[in-house]
């Protein structure tokens, strides 16, 4: 059930993306920063959730080598129908985001987006490496790896403790489990 795919990359950096206008974006320009790649919707019941502290999140780090990525997906019971740019507005204007949102990508699936393919093959969840709903979220150091991946439920403040560890490179094994934890 949801085997990962055997990907040739070994770093998120590898990759190019379009943005929400089209426009091709090289990933490699997150060198040397902490990422937070999350597949978005906005019609969701986690989105009011997600999408304020995710902002939070930024807000609070956006000056320490922390970056999010957005990349909105309609997968999921077509909970993120808009155009591009509608979904861009809607993440910046009710959510202030600041933050880039990409293209909406598949997630899953024969055309799921390459790095998607890449996220789930360095990152399986419980029960496979398919994305089981919105706001799925994988964590990556400044090398481009993957560290982490989170569920839905897991609140994007929760992973704060995760963060330091990957601003100071602190290695600390529960770090993980510590911030799946509800608070």
């Amino acid at each position: 059930m949801g085997a990962a795919e055997s990907v040739p990359e070994t770093s998120i950096h590898e990759f190019t993306v379009k943005d929400c206008n089209g426009k091709e974006v090289s990933l490699g320009m997150y060198k040397g920063k902490v990422l937070l790649v999350v597949n978005v919707a906005s019609k969701c019941g986690f989105t009011e959730t997600n999408y304020t502290q995710l902002t939070e999140l930024y807000q609070k780090y956006r000056d320490t080598d922390f970056e999010i990525l957005a990349f909105p997906c309609n997968q999921f019971l077509r909970q993120e129908p808009g155009s591009d740019q509608q979904i861009k507005d809607f993440a910046c204007t009710r959510f202030k985001a600041e933050y880039p949102v990409f293209q909406k990508v598949r997630v899953n699936g024969p055309d799921a987006a390459p790095v998607y393919k890449f996220l789930k093959a360095s990152k399986p969840g419980l029960f496979g490496s398919r994305i089981k709903w919105n706001f799925t979220k994988f964590l990556l150091d400044k090398n481009g790896k993957v560290i982490d991946r989170y569920s839905t439920a897991t609140n994007p403040m929760s992973i704060e403790v995760s963060l330091f560890s990957l601003f100071f490179s602190l290695p600390h094994p529960l770090l993980p489990l510590y911030a799946r934890k509800k608070f």
